[in-house]
């Protein structure tokens, strides 16, 4: 196999449940992947999400996503190793706190 070609990440179903599996592109759509991985994925997913787009190209799209749930964006602080505040999605999530608990 030459160099040159990646080969395929094999991640689990469930993280694109609603997208048709088989038909991904990986080098087109990989914000969306990258993403999808974090916020759904497990670490073995997350393992094959770095080694196939590489660490740049991770910290650049979790840098600018627009949403992970709370516990992921501390996973993804720690994986790109930035503080959180750095982080769109933490961002967003200060500026538009939930409803106040009663």
């Amino acid at each position: 196999m030459p160099d040159n070609v990646k080969v395929k990440p094999v991640f689990h179903k469930r993280i694109f449940w609603d997208v048709d599996f088989e038909n991904i592109d990986y080098d087109a759509k990989a914000a969306f992947v990258i993403e999808r991985v974090f916020e759904r994925g497990d670490v073995p997913d997350i393992r094959n999400c770095r080694r196939y787009y590489g660490d740049d190209k991770v910290r650049e799209v979790l840098l600018n996503a627009k949403f992970l749930p709370l516990s992921r964006i501390y996973l993804a602080s720690a994986v790109i190793n930035r503080p959180v505040q750095d982080l769109r999605c933490y961002t967003i999530r200060q500026l538009n706190p939930g409803l106040f608990p009663y």
